[in-house]
């Protein structure tokens, strides 16, 4: 007969954009990396898609935070909070309860002792009992559905909302990695900065990530090209409305810069690889994870530029989340767990 344990397990994917949460398998949160907090009492007032609507709109009374930037905790009692509120959502939508939890949590490849304190003091805070951690890279090739313990080279690159992970991966373990703070944020800043610059117009980081959305390549030439996307904004001069209507084109110039960057990161850690593994990787193809393989022209351009096949991953935004829950399935079989 097995008894009832009170101590439940749960996968979560920490993201600077984006935290998921997987329970027994099933996704059962994915939302925003967000709160809303009293500025006055530092209260906790929302989570997730409920702060994400409060983003620009705030008065004095409140204020929104995003606790992770850049890949690592920038604010420690924020995080705190929502790491809590969010796994309370999650437990009132699978109807548990426990005091008691064990947490894989997927992290940076390059994260410090310090940051790798700093997540996992969040989760004891939170509620976690047993706190483990996993590289982003690995938890993201496992999520793909690849054979990670095998002798052989797989390339991983996921470019998420903070930082941009690429790792050679045999054997169980990271061959080589390199970990750079170029991803979808900086696209963000990019497209707002342009837009200010070259239209003067005033957009909030929301509007800019719309236009990520709807407009976003990494190409100026396109085979399905969407249509221009329009902006409503005001006059950074005059304040009067401005209606902008912004191409693919534009859009693929403004982000070159942090496009090319990721780009050299590819080329630095192929040089760093092996070069047994190398010929593996030009035969498997590098694999693409993260928001940010969701680049329209994203995987043409690096195949063309590197000279090996890039393959997004189906489902890409959830690779590392859906890899972070096999982890916790065979958390007594997997070494490269960090304890």
């Amino acid at each position: 007969m097995r008894l009832f344990s009170l101590t439940k397990e749960i996968a979560m994917d920490l993201g600077t954009a984006n935290t998921v949460i997987i329970h027994n398998d099933k996704i059962v949160v994915d939302e925003p990396s967000i709160v809303a907090l009293d500025n006055r009492s530092g209260k906790f007032i929302s989570v997730g898609h409920e702060a994400k609507l409060m983003q620009g709109k705030e008065h004095e009374r409140i204020r929104t935070v995003r606790p992770l930037r850049q890949g690592v905790i920038a604010d420690f009692t924020a995080a705190e909070i929502m790491i809590r509120e969010l796994i309370k959502k999650a437990s009132s939508k699978s109807n548990w309860f426990s005091p008691s939890l064990r947490m894989v949590i997927g992290i940076p490849s390059g994260s410090s002792e310090v940051q790798i304190r700093a997540v996992r003091d969040s989760a004891e805070h939170a509620g976690g009992r047993d706190v483990y951690m996993i590289y982003e890279p690995m938890a993201a090739a496992l999520g793909i559905g690849l054979d990670v313990e095998a002798p052989e080279g797989n390339m991983i690159v996921d470019i998420g909302g903070g930082t941009t992970e690429i790792a050679v991966i045999s054997l169980g373990g990271i061959v080589s990695n390199k970990s750079i703070q170029i991803a979808g944020d900086d696209l963000t800043d990019d497209i707002l900065n342009h837009m200010k610059r070259a239209h003067n117009v005033r957009v909030g980081e929301r509007m800019a990530e719309e236009i990520k959305k709807n407009v976003g390549s990494a190409l100026v030439d396109l085979d399905n090209p969407p249509e221009d996307f329009v902006v409503h904004g005001p006059n950074q001069m005059t304040a009067l409305p401005m209606e902008v209507p912004v191409s693919y084109q534009e859009i693929s110039h403004c982000i070159e810069k942090s496009i090319n960057k990721i780009e050299v990161a590819i080329l630095g850690a192929l040089e760093q690889t092996p070069p047994e593994l190398y010929a593996d990787i030009v035969r498997n193809g590098i694999y693409l994870a993260g928001g940010g393989a969701l680049l329209r022209g994203l995987d043409k351009r690096l195949t063309d530029k590197i000279g090996i096949q890039f393959h997004i991953a189906d489902d890409p935004l959830l690779a590392v989340a859906r890899g972070t829950g096999v982890a916790l399935k065979n958390y007594d079989k997997f070494s490269f767990l960090i304890r």
